[in-house]
């Protein structure tokens, strides 16, 4: 048993040990950060915090989102392997397919329903053309990086450039880790 003699204090590494595992089963059982407290007879704050302390994956969630995109498969598989929350990549042929494949309004509720769904995510990656890039950054309220594959209107698959993805989706991931060491 480890013992740290803190001031007039004598601490029991055992006893802190227990009580915190005792803290994270209650919540994750679904006991709220109260209830826990309440029953453990601790402050709810040292039990938010403690949670801080020990979060593995805090910060931001990222999405992203290209059309038309030549090299879809290399670019999804580059988002794939970085960890990417939510990829939508479409080639020219896939959104034309897509957009004609709807009523106006299954487009227009599949099309509020995505804009609900990316305002989710904590970062967007948009690439796209010129005028698409302003008008989806005008819809979202998210961090959001772009690469500009073109002017308006695009009319056929456009190459991204992996390693300039690569840079812009790593600068994304290195600030989430900056947020989290920074606590």
């Amino acid at each position: 048993m480890d013992f740290y003699r803190i001031q007039d204090k004598m601490v029991s590494r055992e006893k802190l040990m227990a009580a915190i595992t005792r803290i994270l089963e209650l919540r994750s059982k679904g006991y709220s950060q109260q209830e826990t407290a309440d029953r453990l007879n601790v402050d709810r704050t040292f039990i938010s915090r403690l949670e801080t302390l020990g979060e593995v994956r805090k910060g931001q969630s990222i999405a992203v989102i290209g059309f038309p995109i030549l090299n879809k498969d290399e670019i999804q598989k580059l988002a794939d392997n970085e960890g990417v929350d939510f990829t939508l990549l479409f080639t020219e042929e896939e959104r034309n397919n897509w957009v004609s494949s709807k009523t106006g309004s299954e487009l227009l509720n599949e099309l509020m329903d995505l804009i609900a769904r990316v305002k989710k995510y904590d970062a967007v990656i948009l690439l796209a053309s010129d005028y698409r890039l302003r008008l989806m950054k005008g819809l979202l309220d998210n961090e959001v990086l772009t690469i500009e594959i073109g002017e308006s209107p695009l009319t056929e698959d456009k190459w991204v450039d992996p390693q300039e993805f690569l840079r812009v989706l790593r600068a994304v991931k290195n600030a989430r880790k900056l947020k989290t060491t920074e606590r």
